[in-house]
């Protein structure tokens, strides 16, 4: 997917993969930022309750406004693939921050 055009985003790298995706990095032609574009993986877009949990994430974190997570732009689909637009945060993800260790309230 690496230097394609999906709707008004140009993909640029890929940032990781799970269970219930693959993250790319992208720029939004139309405002000229910097974004995150996560898919739901082909073998999962036709599973309804992987469909459901993938747009139950979308759903809550767009209800949280804080400054460590990211804000979600727009549900989309790319053929038969769902995605959710974000903003992009750069940074060290939890997974490598807290191996083995608790990370302190302060912390921001």
């Amino acid at each position: 997917m690496i230097n394609q055009n999906i709707s008004h985003y140009r993909i640029t790298g890929q940032l990781g993969s799970g269970g219930m995706g693959v993250v790319y990095e992208a720029e939004d032609l139309s405002l000229g930022r910097k974004v995150a574009l996560k898919f739901l993986p082909p073998q999962l877009a036709g599973d309804a309750n992987a469909l459901d949990r993938f747009l139950l994430e979308a759903r809550a974190a767009s209800a949280l406004n804080h400054p460590n997570i990211c804000t979600i732009y727009e549900i989309g689909k790319h053929g038969d693939q769902p995605s959710i637009a974000m903003e992009f945060l750069d940074g060290v993800t939890l997974k490598h921050r807290l191996p083995g260790r608790r990370l302190e309230i302060e912390t921001g």
